[in-house]
């Protein structure tokens, strides 16, 4: 099954919107789109809803309600129970108030595992622990590929290990880390896992029931949504680790790790994001009424179309002398999140792409520790190329001439 591609452009205003034309976009891995579903949701909310949810008035009572729908939908696609998923201001500060509970939860002397690949989101606030007399361990990215190997967590595990971070995939390395493989060797340890999805889940959303993980976090406006955090905790974790909200609020899941109020409206709005799943489901597909198959489904075709745009870039860049293709060169093995070490700084190379209509970034991107880890200087970062499932060929193509030009 091929991707209809204008179908799908057709569903981002974005590409209807003439300030933007004549622009072809590559730094999806700091925000994507937003599609129509969503927006259209986050309006009508605003316009027509924009009240306390939960009471017995008509407005209030719809409100709540899609913020319901916009939870049960996700989580059915997810692969998990509505109240092992909750909304919060972003995936920093959900890793944040995590970090708290577990501070409380853990005992001076257990042991947890970080790595050098991650995200400052996932690292900063587990290497905290610390403080706690927490034990921390680093598992640690071989410094020229960036790969972080099975073998040598192996070695960092034993029956004091009671939490393992790490990414799904890298938001400058690119490849993706086989969860479920390593759910499993931390479990056979007795360790909790913790997975930052944030560059993974823009590529499809995953089916977090089948990988293992006990704590999954991504952001939705990285995925065509609000600028929502969406996390994970299954049940039984969720259910020992100590409340976070208000008093009243602790045995109620979905509360108990939100200390703030929840963005009534842009929580509503993530349903559009499962609305989107399921135009491009029966846009491609014949009626499914598992949620969790259309989502996957869904992913397969999201991820068929950015391995075949993907690879023609990372061969272009691999056979250039004067530039540093981190992570994988194969696209199978890897997100189309692309960082490039050149002579000049990152920001540098970004700006000189914007004449010519690319839309990228450079710098760390709060990456500072992976690139670090390989050697890269953080203060003069890569230049980052992203894209998701709506971009063409032609965009790819376009942003080769660019680079000729550039580097």
């Amino acid at each position: 099954m091929e991707l209809d591609l204008d179908f799908v452009r057709a569903q981002f205003p974005a590409f209807a919107e003439p300030s933007l034309a004549d622009q072809a976009f590559f730094e999806n891995a700091g925000g994507s789109y937003a599609c129509a579903p969503v927006i259209d949701r986050l309006t009508r909310f605003y316009r027509e809803r924009k009240v306390q949810p939960y009471w017995p008035f008509e407005a209030s009572r719809l409100g709540g309600e899609e913020m319901d729908e916009a939870r049960a939908r996700l989580a059915a696609m997810l692969g998990v129970a509505p109240d092992e998923l909750s909304f919060g201001p972003s995936t920093t500060q959900n890793t944040y108030v995590l970090a708290q509970a577990f501070r409380d939860w853990l005992a001076p002397g257990d042991a947890i595992v970080v790595t050098d690949q991650d995200h400052e989101a996932n690292s900063g606030p587990w290497r905290r622990l610390a403080e706690a007399g927490i034990e921390l361990r680093e598992w640690k990215i071989d410094p020229e590929t960036g790969h972080l190997d099975p073998a040598a967590l192996a070695d960092l595990l034993d029956d004091r290990v009671r939490l393992v971070a790490f990414p799904h995939c890298s938001n400058v390395v690119g490849e993706v880390n086989d969860v479920a493989a390593i759910s499993v060797m931390a479990h056979d340890a007795g360790a909790v896992v913790c997975v930052d999805g944030v560059s993974y889940v823009p590529h499809g959303l995953p089916d977090i029931g089948a990988l293992g993980a006990d704590i999954y976090l991504f952001s939705a406006y990285k995925t065509y949504g609000p600028h929502q955090g969406i996390m994970v905790i299954r049940r039984a974790l969720a259910e020992a680790l100590p409340n976070q909200g208000h008093h009243f609020n602790a045995g109620e899941l979905t509360k108990k790790f939100t200390p703030a109020g929840p963005d009534h409206a842009q929580v509503a709005a993530c349903a559009g994001i499962a609305d989107y799943i399921d135009l491009l489901h029966a846009r491609h597909f014949a009626p499914e009424p598992d949620p969790r198959r259309r989502a996957a489904r869904v992913h397969d075709l999201q991820q068929a179309h950015e391995t075949a745009l993907l690879q023609p870039l990372l061969d272009y860049l691999a056979a250039r002398n004067a530039v540093r293709l981190i992570g994988p060169r194969q696209a199978e093995d890897r997100a189309p999140t692309v960082a490039v070490e050149a002579d000049a700084p990152g920001e540098a190379l970004a700006a000189e792409l914007a004449p010519h209509g690319i839309m990228a970034g450079g710098g760390d991107f709060y990456a500072a520790r992976p690139l670090h880890a390989m050697r890269v200087d953080p203060e003069r970062g890569v230049l980052r190329l992203s894209f998701v499932h709506y971009t063409a060929a032609r965009d790819v193509d376009r942003l080769i001439r660019a680079l000729d030009h550039v580097l």
